[in-house]
């Protein structure tokens, strides 16, 4: 088995959340939390921002870390299981340019 740590965010901003509208090969597949690996030297806090911005165009402040999801699904050569720490984040603008 392979295990994988992503960090994400719950961007919030005047009531509003900001999620991401997911599809392969043009096939909707749901709306999404921006989130992405943690990178060589990363904290999770800051692959969470870092991720965001990537993802969003958006700049967000950690607010608090919320939690932890965890799932697995099946690649060609094994099964992997991810953990994806949370946090809510307060966006500085309703503008994002997603990726």
């Amino acid at each position: 088995m392979i295990e994988a740590t992503s960090c994400g965010g719950v961007v919030i901003f005047r009531g509003k959340i900001l999620v991401l509208y997911k599809s392969y090969r043009n096939k909707y597949e749901g709306w999404v939390l921006p989130k992405g690996t943690v990178e060589a030297g990363e904290d999770f806090k800051e692959t969470a921002a870092r991720e965001v911005l990537e993802e969003t165009g958006v700049r967000a402040s950690i607010i608090k870390y919320i939690g932890k999801s965890q799932y697995t699904f099946n690649v060609p050569e094994d099964t992997v299981s991810k953990d994806v720490h949370w946090y809510l984040m307060m966006a500085d603008s309703y503008y994002s340019k997603p990726q």
